[in-house]
């Protein structure tokens, strides 16, 4: 149960840290760019298309055969929902300033709430399940399997009228490093038994 709850509240916080990437409008990760694309050629929210980016991304487990948790399914599903429901409370930016201090903020709250989710142990993210499965299956190096994955995902997105910006290069740069902390501070407060 306390792995659950871990899951859902990190799942909540990265759907807020999504949002706010979101209302910067400076633009967004590789995957939000395809997402925000989709959203933009459809009727579909920002949120919805999350989910079903998520959704399509989850299929390509089945033939690389990648153990689905339920960790796994929720983040497919709550996170956009999430990302919606944040953004109905977030205001717009008119400083350029302000655009990128929230963008930042936003990318720092998915290196966070990444941490505290995956520490959970019920399963990989989506895009981190494609990724992981197609590096093992294809005996490539995980760096060139994600920068594959990105850069397609990214161009697919931009093409269908996704953002790229400013905000594109500061997830990219910085998400790495954030998100390996956010591994580094759960798993050291799971030992000290704060979380």
């Amino acid at each position: 149960m306390k792995q659950l709850i871990r899951v859902l509240i990190g799942l909540f916080i990265y759907g807020g840290g999504l949002a706010l990437m979101v209302s910067a409008e400076i633009g967004l990760s590789p995957w939000d760019v395809l997402a925000m694309g989709i959203s933009l050629q459809t009727t579909l929210s920002f949120g919805w298309s999350t989910v079903l980016v998520s959704g399509l991304v989850l299929l390509l487990w089945i033939p690389l055969k990648v153990k689905l948790g339920l960790g796994s399914v929720l983040n497919a599903v709550l996170v956009g929902l999430f990302a919606d429901l944040w953004l109905t409370f977030l205001p717009t930016y008119e400083l350029m300033i302000s655009k990128i201090a929230v963008f930042s903020l936003g990318t720092l709250t998915i290196g966070m709430a990444t941490g505290l989710y995956i520490s959970a142990g019920l399963g990989k993210g989506p895009r981190d399940g494609l990724m992981v499965g197609t590096a093992e299956r294809t005996k490539k190096p995980f760096w060139m399997v994600r920068s594959f994955y990105e850069v397609t995902v990214l161009l697919i997105g931009f093409s269908l009228g996704g953002p790229i910006g400013l905000g594109t290069i500061i997830f990219v740069v910085s998400i790495g490093y954030l998100t390996q902390l956010g591994l580094r501070l759960f798993k050291l407060a799971d030992r000290r038994g704060i979380v």
